[in-house]
């Protein structure tokens, strides 16, 4: 019998195309037939794939990693280690999500955003450009962190919250609803509407 292989950048190993969108998947991982991997997509080591999830352009589902319900991981983007997106997730262009972090319902995770540790980005919340998530942070509701911002430790980021620019949350802060910050000088600072 002559076995297929594929060299996913550790040398090659057992794979075989998916049948439904062609990409390659190595025999250690599990992708479900309802699930997609696009022809130039890779899911290999030990990650799973399944339900309507769907994986393609140039990304990569490895590790331990799970994308399942309606998530969609795509572009460049990457899920590793013991992580997990679901529900109707977005994670896309060079983003990357990591460790044990969680990125479920409606959330979004793209540009160079990264998601690691044991973070949460949950419901309709959007981490983009080059923001970090990590640690134990939660950001949540219809929350954006953007730019260069970080959520860490834990805290969290919740409601309609815009957390951009170089600011750090960190520690145990909390940030909703309109919350604004600005960085002058080195310092963070909430702004407050004053009568």
């Amino acid at each position: 019998m002559n076995m297929t292989t594929f060299d996913f950048g550790n040398g090659p190993v057992p794979a075989h195309k998916h049948p439904n969108g062609g990409g390659w998947v190595a025999d250690t991982a599990t992708v479900a037939d309802t699930a997609y991997v696009g022809s130039d997509a890779k899911v290999f080591a030990n990650a799973q794939v399944f339900e309507n999830a769907k994986v393609y352009g140039s990304a990569w589902v490895y590790d331990n990693a799970l994308v399942f319900d309606n998530a969609r991981v795509y572009g460049n983007a990457q899920v590793s280690g013991n992580a997990r997106v679901s529900g109707n997730a977005h994670v896309s262009d060079h983003a990357w999500v990591y460790g044990n972090a969680h990125v479920s319902d409606h959330a979004w995770v793209y540009g160079d955003a990264e998601v690691y540790g044991n973070a949460q980005v949950v419901y309709n919340a959007q981490v983009f450009e080059n923001a970090q998530v990590f640690e134990n942070a939660k950001v949540y509701g219809d929350a954006l962190v953007f730019d260069y911002a970080q959520v860490f430790a834990n805290a969290q980021v919740y409601g309609n919250a815009r957390v951009s620019g170089n600011a750090h949350v960190s520690d145990n802060a909390e940030v909703a609803e309109e919350d604004v910050f600005i960085e002058m000088n080195g310092k963070r600072y909430k702004l407050v509407e004053v009568e």
